[in-house]
């Protein structure tokens, strides 16, 4: 079961990876957390992209791809494997269906997450985390028991700076930019599912599950 997961940003696409990556024994793979990983573990890869991070420059898409593939290669994804975050763009989506070829695996499904643009704002300027140990909050459907107060460690909360509105608004015009035309390319590979992300978290599991069991 090889699956992709899209989405704008605070879709939940993350929780859901989470939810069916546990649930079916199929590791979750963010492109975020590889490029962390290779970096703390200073694989040549990482060291790379060490590079381009700490200039706050965009990591290029050869090497995003190349630690993809290596990450794929991995033994924990025989069974399979859901990604979030990437394909970004359509050059991204053309050369992960090379690489998927070429380490004779494929995509089953691609399962995009859709939500009108003003709910998207609304989740991710809900956002709060903790200054101390990083909890994260959302003031819509998880608040602290006191406001601006983490309930774990009494840290104080903070609105992190891309989940400022201003910020939010611009990240939803780069992802239609470049990622939202990734979805008609899927689309026209027959292997798309959209799911309505304006769903319960319960609710939405169930609609990706209908997909998995066909």
């Amino acid at each position: 079961m090889n699956f992709v997961f899209l989405g704008m940003p605070g879709a939940g696409k993350g929780t859901q990876a989470k939810i069916i990556s546990k649930k079916y024994d199929i590791p979750h793979i963010s492109t975020g957390d590889i490029l962390r990983e290779a970096v703390a573990n200073k694989t040549e890869l990482g060291l790379k992209a060490k590079k381009y991070m700490d200039e706050g420059a965009l990591v290029p898409d050869e090497l995003v791809v190349s630690l993809v593939e290596e990450r794929l290669k991995q033994p924990d994804c025989e069974k399979g494997f859901i990604l979030d975050g990437f394909p970004r763009n359509v050059e991204q989506a053309k050369v992960l269906e090379d690489m998927l070829s070429r380490i004779d695996k494929n995509l089953d499904a691609v399962f995009f997450f859709s939500l009108k643009e003003d709910v998207v704002v609304k989740r991710l300027t809900a956002r709060r985390v903790c200054s101390k140990c990083g909890a994260v909050y959302n003031m819509l459907y998880n608040p602290p028991k006191v406001e601006g107060v983490c309930d774990l460690c009494g840290g104080k909360l903070i609105i992190r700076d891309d989940d400022r509105e201003e910020v939010v608004r611009n990240r939803l015009v780069t992802y239609n930019k470049e990622t939202a035309p990734v979805i008609t390319f899927y689309m026209k590979k027959g292997i798309l599912h959209t799911i309505d992300a304006s769903l319960s978290v319960e609710e939405v599991t169930k609609e990706i599950e209908k997909h998995i069991g066909k």
